[in-house]
């Protein structure tokens, strides 16, 4: 292989040596700012010719020693001669490394056993026929024969694990395979437990600022607990103003508008097991339909009692969503179901699996049923109790968690974007 050969700022050309060893040009000692491979002269030195390595030997060892461990006590190779014994041949010094990887006169140790002499390349053919150091090829599986050629053709043909050959290869592959598959798991847990360590570090963080949000929550509920009692002294000096207006009024023209009395909680309803994700109201207004976690729906008496008329049982999941088209209720819930109900008798009629995914929103119009979920809408034909899928929307970009519906359009709502879509045609008008 051809030395660098390096052109420097200063006109000069050096070896790589030479050249990087310090800042400064070795003859004018001017500062080096620049240095490139210096083509030319590196072409140059390679069509030069040299003896190969293998056909040399140092003028101070004996005839037919190898030159490479000779060198002087200051660890430079000392003068060198032909070595009559040795390779013939010179070669150009670009090809020097191709010619010595193939040389015949290329010491080599025998394969078998390394206490064999040591060989030429040239004669480790003739060699391993007479090697008496030849292992079965099996002998990684545990065989211990040990012989010539001739000897290892007859073993064969009597050795135990011959016949188990592509057994034992197969063995070794699937070996190799579950050794690369473990590598692979180990790089995997060791970049997990960077990664845990990168998360406890950032936890640390959020438990330091947790602490500081803390203090300071302290600090600002001392101050809101100060403004909500002035606060309530002014709601109680309000509120004997206005009962002093009230009584001078006498219950006169402006008696039938009292605030306390328009914004009086007329009843509450209470019986839900968990928070309550939708309500819907039947069109003669004395029915309250209501979904909650609890995964029941619950029918409510709005006019009078103001208490559960009866429980609706048939979901798996969360109860997320409520619509009333005639005399029929219905419902969307988690477990991806949309359950038909009977208003007048209140009792389950049919039951659909709407979707892959929560039914998160229903909306009806026009004898349709509209039910939203994850990047998509679902258009269903009411007939009777039967939903039939008419259409489905999709291009959307999340949960469809909103949906409302005009004479002529329907609106979407989903993460950050509303779209418009024709009610009839089904296609989008704009975003």
């Amino acid at each position: 292989m051809v030395p660098d050969v390096f052109f420097l700022l200063s006109q000069h050309t050096f070896c790589r040596r030479c050249a990087l060893t310090s800042d400064k040009c070795p003859v004018d000692a001017a500062k080096l700012t620049v240095v490139v491979n210096n083509i030319a002269v590196a072409e140059q030195i390679g069509e030069l010719f040299i003896h190969c390595k293998y056909g040399c030997r140092s003028t101070a060892s004996g005839a037919g020693e190898a030159s490479a461990s000779n060198t002087t006590v200051a660890g430079k190779p000392g003068p060198f001669e032909v070595d009559p014994l040795g390779c013939p041949f010179t070669i150009k010094l670009s090809t020097r490394k191709e010619h010595e990887v193939s040389c015949d006169y290329r010491p080599v140790r025998c394969p078998n056993n390394p206490s064999c002499p040591p060989l030429l390349t040239m004669n480790l053919e003739a060699h391993l026929k007479e090697c008496e150091h030849i292992k079965c090829p099996h002998s990684k599986y545990g065989c211990t024969f040990i012989g010539n050629q001739d000897t290892h053709e007859t073993h064969l043909e009597v050795c135990k694990f011959e016949g188990l050959k592509e057994f034992l290869q197969q063995t070794d592959d699937r070996f190799h395979e579950m050794q690369l598959a473990l590598s692979q798991k180990d790089q995997d847990i060791a970049f997990l437990r960077s990664m845990l360590g990168k998360l406890s570090e950032k936890l640390d963080q959020l438990e330091k600022n947790l602490e500081l949000k803390f203090d300071v929550l302290d600090e600002n509920q001392s101050k809101l607990s100060e403004d909500l009692m002035e606060f309530r002294r002014d709601a109680s000096m309000l509120n004997d103003e206005l009962s002093h207006i009230n009584a001078r009024l006498n219950m006169g023209i402006l008696g039938s508008y009292d605030p306390q009395q328009i914004f009086k909680c007329k009843g509450t309803f209470v019986g839900h097991q968990g928070p309550v994700w939708c309500l819907c109201v039947y069109s003669t207004g004395d029915l309250l339909f209501s979904g909650s976690s609890d995964k029941t729906i619950k029918v409510w008496d709005t006019c009078t009692t103001y208490k559960c008329q009866k429980t609706l049982e048939g979901h798996d999941g969360i109860v997320l969503a409520l619509c009333i088209q005639g005399n029929r209720l219905y419902s969307g819930s988690a477990d991806c179901t949309i359950i038909v109900w009977d208003i007048q008798t209140l009792q389950k009629v049919n039951t659909i699996r709407a979707h892959d995914n929560p039914v998160c929103t229903l909306v009806s119009s026009h004898n349709m049923l509209f039910s939203g979920s994850l990047k998509a809408i679902k258009v269903w034909d009411i007939v009777g109790t039967e939903l039939k899928l008419k259409k489905e929307l999709t291009g959307l970009n999340h949960w469809v968690r909103a949906l409302v519906a005009s004479q002529n359009h329907l609106y979407s709502g989903s993460y950050q974007t509303i779209k418009n879509w024709d009610i009839f045609s089904f296609q989008e008008l704009c975003t």
